[in-house]
């Protein structure tokens, strides 16, 4: 074997130094195990999407700000929440805060040539212009499905059954998650008959709202304390209550408590919580038509249930609303056993399109935080274990020859193998560790004397790695053998599929 030709190592000339190598807060790099691990993830959601007769729609990251509606607080300079910024027409633009508002955007305008129900489904990044912080960032991925055009609330009952065969299509096993259902009309069923109806209360049902979202949290009493005067935290932090009274307080801890293990009771609990609101009980009915279908299909074993609990979308959905929820424990830094909680959520938000077309347009879908979902799926041990596996690396070992490298590049890329020439200008050891840090399987090698013979050298970099614990003399020679060894060159395609397969 000749040896290969290198280059002398030098010094790069000291330059100044430019802007400081830094990534933006709230955003993240993705290395090729991720972003592999994500696309195997993705394939799976997709393929329930599509086994439910959804089909993939594509909208762009830039949106008009106006068609964002009601999440920008600043219409004339829209910089709070979303990225925004002036075209050269004077046109505010924002990078699109969710999928379901360019979704909109997109059946109106689209109105007159889809077919209704219209069924889609769409995948891509989103951005928030937040404080971000643990698990928090500015840009994240969302995979959503929507069925627009379907007033009754069957499109709701589907939707959160395809939730949980996507969950268990991904490797969430039964048992380890619920898909939960409560309907936005209940809680402003509730809102009315505690006297906080009316757009002057707004502020106050947010109160209200956001102290029963934290009903895990704190528990019974805690919301007791957020619905009346406040609370004080255990750091010593006081949020400040609703200041409800105990009759109006009793009403709302009710609605919370009024989940029940028999569905039928549950129903019957909530019409009493809601008597004398027509909206509330428009929403317990919807409900109740929603677990009868559920019922129908047999997903009412604990995969789709009725939870009353369930506060989410304040003022964006106008019905259903959903969360899938994972219920496995994990254990943090300290050993404390937590759970993940919402890895996705929807529900029917009929205005949203109807800000188009002025004209009521149903509508009703779910969304998945795809890297929430990641990281739960990565501690069951479901992505991301296996190592990614790296391009077979034909070595330069003469300059003067790189059209026969190419050859042999282009031999196992035609058969369908992953292969590269190393570009690079070092020699043979800074080679090999190239192949190592890329996760190469095997190198090809041919110098001089190989050429001449006709010959390549294949180099098995796992078996090779292994050779210092064969356990003897006997077993080391044989390691060996099998780790790197000649074959004509027409045999080569031959010869890498046998390493390949020895290591699946």
């Amino acid at each position: 074997m000749s040896k290969p030709a290198s280059s002398p190592a030098s010094e790069a000339p000291a330059e100044a130094r430019g802007p400081a190598a830094r990534l933006p807060r709230g955003f993240a790099d993705r290395g090729p195990a991720d972003i592999a691990a994500t696309e195997r993830m993705l394939a799976a959601i997709r393929e329930v999407y599509e086994l439910y007769g959804f089909e993939a729609v594509e909208t762009p990251f830039v949106e008009y700000t106006d068609a964002l509606g009601k999440f920008l607080p600043d219409q004339d300079r829209p910089n709070e929440g979303v990225f925004s910024f002036q075209d050269d027409d004077d046109q505010w633009l924002s990078l699109r805060y969710d999928l379901t508002a360019p979704l909109a955007r997109y059946v109106a305008e689209n109105f007159d040539r889809l077919p209704k129900p219209y069924r889609s489904y769409r995948c891509g990044w989103v951005f928030r212009n937040e404080k971000p912080g643990p698990g928090r960032f500015r840009q994240f991925m969302q995979f959503d499905a929507d069925t627009v055009g379907a007033p009754s609330v069957a499109a709701d009952a589907e939707i959160c059954m395809m939730a949980a065969d996507t969950l268990e299509k991904v490797g969430v096993a039964r048992g380890d998650y619920a898909v939960k259902v409560n309907n936005r009309k209940v809680l402003d069923g509730v809102m009315e008959v505690i006297g906080l109806a009316g757009d002057e209360h707004a502020a106050r049902r947010l109160i209200v709202l956001r102290a029963v979202d934290k009903l895990d949290k704190v528990g019974p009493e805690g919301v007791r304390d957020l619905l009346g005067a406040g609370r004080m935290d255990p750091s010593g932090d006081f949020t400040k209550g609703a200041g409800l009274g105990p009759d109006q307080i009793e009403r709302v801890l009710a609605f919370t408590a009024a989940g029940a293990g028999d569905v039928a009771r549950t129903f019957d609990n909530l019409r009493a919580v809601v008597a004398g609101s027509a909206q509330g009980l428009a929403g317990v009915d919807e409900l109740a038509e929603i677990a009868a279908l559920v019922a129908a299909a047999g997903y009412d074993d604990g995969r789709v249930v009725i939870d009353p609990s369930v506060v989410r979308g304040l003022e964006y959905y106008t019905g259903p609303v959903y969360e899938a929820e994972l219920t496995f424990e994990v254990k943090d830094e300290d050993g404390r056993p937590v759970r993940f909680g919402s890895v996705a959520g929807g529900g029917r938000y009929d205005g949203l399109v109807s800000r188009f077309r002025g004209e009521p347009v149903p509508a009703t879908g779910f969304s998945i935080g795809v890297s929430r979902l990641l990281a739960a799926l990565k501690v069951l041990g479901k992505v991301g274990a296996e190592k990614t596996v790296g391009p077979v690396v034909v070595l330069v070992m003469d300059r003067d020859r790189a059209a026969d490298y190419q050859r042999l590049v282009a031999t196992l890329r035609s058969a369908g193998i992953r292969a590269e020439m190393y570009l690079g200008g070092a020699g043979m050891k800074p080679q090999m560790k190239y192949a190592d840090r890329r996760g190469s399987v095997c190198v090809v090698i041919q110098g001089s004397d190989e050429k001449v013979r006709g010959e390549v050298q294949i180099k098995d970099l796992i078996l090779g790695a292994a050779l210092s614990s064969a356990p003897d003399r006997e077993a080391y020679l044989k390691a060996q053998a099998e780790a790197q060894f000649a074959v004509p060159e027409s045999d080569l395609v031959a010869a890498v599929r046998k390493v390949l397969a020895r290591h699946g």
